[in-house]
């Protein structure tokens, strides 16, 4: 038996997610510093074909375990079923997520994005209280704040960054990353709202939303926002090997996460962005020559901190259906997906 045999699944799963979760901020940060530099909306497409594929490829293989056949037929009538549409909504706002990502990753440090994303965890909470009317205990309400505490600390200007110049593209940074949470949370939450009681698999679901997302992908952002750089120097302009690193990140990203919550728990999950967090933090130093300050170390721990308190089960009944804190990464849509398959009968 070999070492990773003996691991159990829930801790080799986190093990996984922390080097994802690590890795793809780090390898962004590193694409985007090399000239020059590639369309961020090619990125975003090819990772939703390479999610798409491997999604397909994964639902072929459950198909032809449980029944012993796949028929095309059936296949594309359970994909592009009468409810398939609803997707199409989530999926834009998913890719519009994913461009603004490589934008905050241009304009801020590896950490400094790193830990100014988990706001993604306030902007899902504000929208499941406004849109689905939910009520949230005093313990998420006081991690909430902690976090928003946390992340201000670390956007505070140091020594290295007190140029004019500098100062505006950490606050550009800030409202990128902002818009990008709160685009995380009500795709999350819509996504939740019309998810809720269907029978769609975990991979038809992704199938679909990386189907949908090709179409906004493509046409609002290679074509339209980056048509004239696409045509002029070619679709893969400015690509290195971080980049495919950065789509390889991005494709697996949502599918590791809904293989932690299938073995782990949302404790287990915040611990694992906890670590990663922390092991961004120290590549920085000697990839980007980040300069760790006092303020950051407090406002990180804060950080992380809350996100390990809004995880908790602040309820003694047992556990039932949560509703998705988001993303992920990349995909957090993918979280959802399973919780739901866990939480009802199997087809």
């Amino acid at each position: 038996m070999s070492l990773l045999e003996k691991i159990p699944m829930k801790y080799l799963s986190l093990i996984i997610l922390v080097i994802q979760n690590s890795a793809l901020v780090l390898v962004m940060t590193q694409s985007r510093d090399i000239l020059p530099r590639y369309a961020t909306s090619t990125a975003v497409t090819l990772s939703e074909l390479a999610k798409l594929i491997i999604c397909l490829c994964m639902h072929i293989r459950d198909e032809l375990n449980t029944k012993g056949h796949v028929k095309p037929r059936e296949l594309f009538s359970e994909i592009f079923g009468r409810d398939a549409w609803k997707l199409m909504i989530p999926a834009g706002l998913y890719t519009l997520q994913n461009n603004l990502q490589y934008v905050a990753v241009t304009l801020l440090d590896a950490a400094t994005f790193q830990v100014t994303y988990q706001l993604k965890i306030l902007t899902t909470a504000l929208c499941t209280v406004i849109i689905l009317r939910r009520s949230l205990s005093l313990k998420k309400w006081l991690a909430l704040v902690i976090l928003t505490v946390g992340v201000v600390l670390v956007q505070f200007p140091t020594k290295t960054s007190t140029t004019e110049d500098k100062r505006n593209q950490k606050l550009l940074g800030l409202a990128t990353v902002v818009c990008a949470c709160i685009i995380s949370g009500l795709a999350g939450v819509y996504f939740e709202k019309i998810l809720k009681g269907t029978r769609a698999s975990l991979w038809v679901r992704n199938i679909q939303l990386s189907f949908f997302s090709l179409f906004p992908a493509l046409f609002l952002g290679v074509l339209w926002m980056d048509g004239d750089s696409v045509l002029t120097n070619g679709f893969l302009y400015g690509y290195n090997i971080y980049t495919v690193m950065a789509i390889a990140c991005q494709a697996c990203g949502g599918i590791i996460v809904a293989i932690v919550v299938k073995y782990a728990d949302n404790i287990l999950k915040g611990f694992a962005t906890s670590i990663s967090i922390i092991v961004s933090s120290f590549f920085s130093i000697y990839l980007f020559d980040f300069h760790i300050t006092l303020l950051f170390i407090v406002g990180s721990s804060l950080v992380i901190y809350s996100s390990y308190m809004y995880g908790l089960d602040d309820s003694k009944k047992p556990a039932t259906y949560q509703p998705v804190d988001t993303q992920m990464e990349n995909l957090e849509n993918d979280e959802f997906t399973l919780k739901v398959e866990e939480n009802r009968p199997s087809a």
